[in-house]
């Protein structure tokens, strides 16, 4: 039976980290160089059932040099070749969806993702520049499993969450829909989760969490009103679409009693528990929980 592993390509939230304007305390530590904090860029995964051939799930701003810092994604044979076979995206956020753009030289790539989705991309010019007939786009319905490489499944499900932020309004709502959703990926007998947005755990969700044995989940803000706190922003991480870490509506009370491996990703800059040894990291750390990193290796 083979493996399903998952490669952290990126660990932050949008902007990465230390974000390239800001000087907030936890930026700061990254620009000075403490080896307390460890520079991540936009969060994305590379997930395989083989080793062989792989699979995205989201595409940041980043990815050139992700692929540049992961050999298992590098050209192996031929003028022009890629073990990157597909791609799925959780939403259509700019930090999900830009890095699509570095996939343009006519290499074929399967692109997956919701009907709501698509549509996002098909209302921007700009991704036009992916060859239809190389990028070749795939509507994917919720619940359904589709196989985009050999020996790995992939099935999308909702997630309470947001519109992307381009096209919110005042006051978006907080909802259960196609256009931000997580991802179940099962191979060799595996099953892992990619969450890396979430204003809420649902019963369906816990269930799914109940027969993965990883969970890849968003760890966006340590505290609900920490960029406000900081005066690092005026929105608090609900009103983003992103729950907290901490609090009685937090996922450290939230998942307290998954057994899966749990792992946070998509971390804003401003989480005090990017720090090593602060009072925020042990707090997740002593509640059984793990900080993903940029090259963090998941091999179920």
């Amino acid at each position: 039976m083979g493996r399903l592993t998952a490669l952290v390509l990126g660990a932050a939230a949008g902007g990465g980290f230390p974000q390239w304007n800001c000087n907030c305390p936890v930026c700061a530590l990254a620009w000075a160089g403490d080896p307390r904090v460890v520079p991540r860029s936009q969060a994305g995964i590379a997930v395989s059932a083989d080793g062989e051939n792989w699979l995205l799930c989201n595409a940041s701003p980043d990815l050139r040099a992700q692929i540049l810092h992961t050999p298992a994604l590098h050209p192996r044979r031929g003028l022009r070749d890629s073990p990157i076979g597909a791609v799925v995206l959780t939403g259509g956020e700019i930090d999900q969806t830009a890095g699509l753009l570095t996939l343009r030289e006519r290499q074929d790539v399967a692109l997956y993702a919701t009907p709501a989705i698509l549509a996002v991309l098909a209302g921007n010019p700009v991704f036009d520049a992916l060859h239809p007939h190389r990028v070749r786009r795939h509507a994917v319905s919720l619940g359904e499993p589709i196989m985009p490489l050999p020996g790995l499944s992939v099935e999308l499900f909702t997630v309470p969450g947001k519109v992307p932020l381009f096209l919110e309004g005042e006051n978006p709502e907080i909802s259960e829909s196609a256009v931000n959703v997580g991802v179940e990926l099962a191979g060799g007998g595996h099953r892992l989760l990619f969450i890396p947005g979430a204003a809420g755990v649902t019963p369906a969700m816990r269930e799914r969490m109940r027969r993965a044995d990883a969970v890849l989940f968003d760890g966006t803000l340590f505290t609900d009103d920490e960029m406000i706190a900081l005066r690092a922003g005026e929105k608090t991480g609900m009103r983003m679409g992103h729950m907290p870490v901490d609090g009685p509506d937090g996922s450290l009370a939230a998942l307290s009693d998954v057994t899966a491996r749990r792992i946070f990703i998509h971390i804003n800059n401003t989480n005090p528990m990017l720090i090593a040894g602060s009072a925020a990291r042990q707090r997740v750390e002593a509640a059984g929980f793990e900080i993903a990193f940029d090259g963090m290796e998941i091999v179920l």
